[in-house]
């Protein structure tokens, strides 16, 4: 029987796989100040097996989206799980810097690649007229699992240890990832279906079937000529992009480096923020909650800016949550008062979770839906690679100057450049316009 309603179902897979992976992996600020206090180990030493994990989850983000165009995402995001899991336990019985290089570095980074990638590719296939409130909807789950997940492993790490609280963190993921990737399905056609926006057309038996290809367009955002309306752009990229097509593109390259600048610096709070704080004075469960300020910041910016993106274009969006992110990283470097921590943490939070589920909207809106996960999952390794050098500098500077104000302004810097250079991007010229 059809269900129509089933790519919010899918929706609702994408969320839970990312609030486990993502609530997890922004726990690494407590844990981490675990780990200082117990091996005394440099920060920048301990902050680079999270470099690490950063450069290799966002490599490891290609081969996941070409698997899950391949065999679908129920197959990759239970390998997955068994990955992210099981490196997490393994994490409960550390005793030597390079133990967390390996465990975390690279054996959780294998498993986290498969959750980023094949869920918001997955959703974008789904949808075509309400792309950027799906992705927004689903993305929040990172979000949400940032705001809940810190606080509940530093309250573990008081009752349990460190190495226990890993143990918990580690089974959890192993068993909630395997049966959340049972809802998830490859795209609309395999289950007989269209994609939202996209009128089924009617087939043999009875049965709707998805329509051609064609994406229907929308009228332009009055005034955004040079931005047209998402679901207007996806009509102009039909199915016909390929990886070998779309990297000969100025589009493809632009968009990698506008990506690259903003996402150079993005983990630099998310891994240092709850050390800083304690730096500063504030008891450990003060420190942790920035995270979660941090968290629920996120959750309003990935859905209301998707919400704002169908109707403003992507690139207004973009545009302007990359600035936000610029002022919440001055507010990092400039303000001491615990309150206004929490405000600063919040607003990079909000212009964070915007900029993450914008991104694959953009993709598909330049690119079509066809080989979402190929294309999301090369740009991704390309540009989210980037940020694994964010915490490594970070770390590196705290080390030399005995503050984190110059690694701030930098991040703020770097997300004016990536403005520039979103100025510059347009979606590429269709293929099939183009002499073959």
């Amino acid at each position: 029987m059809a269900r129509p309603y089933y790519g919010w179902i899918v929706v609702a897979g994408a969320f839970a796989v990312l609030f486990v992976a993502y609530g997890v992996q922004y726990s690494f600020g407590v844990f981490f100040a675990a780990l200082l206090a117990e091996f005394g180990w440099r920060r920048a030493g301990l902050a680079g097996a999270f470099s690490l994990y950063a450069f290799a989850y966002c490599l490891f983000g290609f081969p996941a989206g070409r698997l899950t165009d391949r065999w679908g995402p129920r197959a990759v995001i239970t390998a997955g799980g068994v990955l992210l899991g099981g490196a997490l336990v393994g994490m409960a019985f550390v005793t030597a810097l390079w133990q967390p290089y390996l465990l975390y570095g690279l054996v959780a980074a294998l498993g986290m690649g498969t959750a980023y990638v094949p869920c918001n590719s997955t959703v974008v296939k789904w949808f075509v007229a309400r792309r950027g409130l799906a992705v927004g909807l689903a993305s929040s789950g990172a979000s949400v699992g940032t705001f809940a997940l810190p606080p509940l492993a530093q309250l573990l790490v008081g009752a349990l240890g460190w190495r226990g609280a890993y143990l918990v963190f580690g089974v959890g993921v192993l068993v909630a990832l395997a049966l959340v990737a049972l809802v998830m399905r490859r795209d609309p056609e395999s289950m007989g279906l269209a994609p939202d926006g996209v009128p089924a057309a009617p087939a043999r038996g009875g049965h709707p079937a998805a329509a051609p290809a064609t994406e229907p367009a929308r009228a332009a955002v009055p005034g955004s000529a040079a931005d047209p309306a998402p679901a207007a752009t996806a009509a102009r990229a039909v199915e016909e992009w390929t990886l070998a097509r779309a990297v000969r593109t100025r589009a493809f390259w632009l968009l990698a480096a506008t990506f690259t600048a903003t996402w150079i610096p993005v983990f630099i709070p998310l891994v240092h923020l709850v050390q800083w704080m304690r730096d500063l004075g504030y008891a450990p469960i003060a420190a942790a909650s920035a995270i979660s300020a941090l968290g629920a910041g996120a959750v309003l910016g990935r859905l209301v800016m998707g919400f704002l993106s169908d109707r403003w274009g992507r690139r207004a969006t973009l545009a302007l949550a990359m600035g936000l992110q610029m002022v919440a990283f001055t507010g990092f470097a400039t303000v001491r008062q615990l309150p206004l921590l929490y405000g600063a943490a919040a607003l990079f939070g909000y212009a964070y979770g915007a900029v993450s589920a914008l991104f694959p909207a953009i993709v598909g809106d330049f690119f079509g839906r066809a080989r979402a996960g190929t294309l999301v999952g090369v740009l991704f390794a390309l540009a989210g690679s980037m940020g694994g050098w964010g915490p490594l500098i970070a770390g590196g500077v705290y080390d030399a100057t005995g503050t984190y104000t110059p690694a701030f302004l930098f991040g703020a810097a770097l997300n004016v450049t990536a403005l520039a250079l979103l100025s510059r991007c347009r979606p590429p010229e269709a293929p099939r316009a183009r002499a073959e």
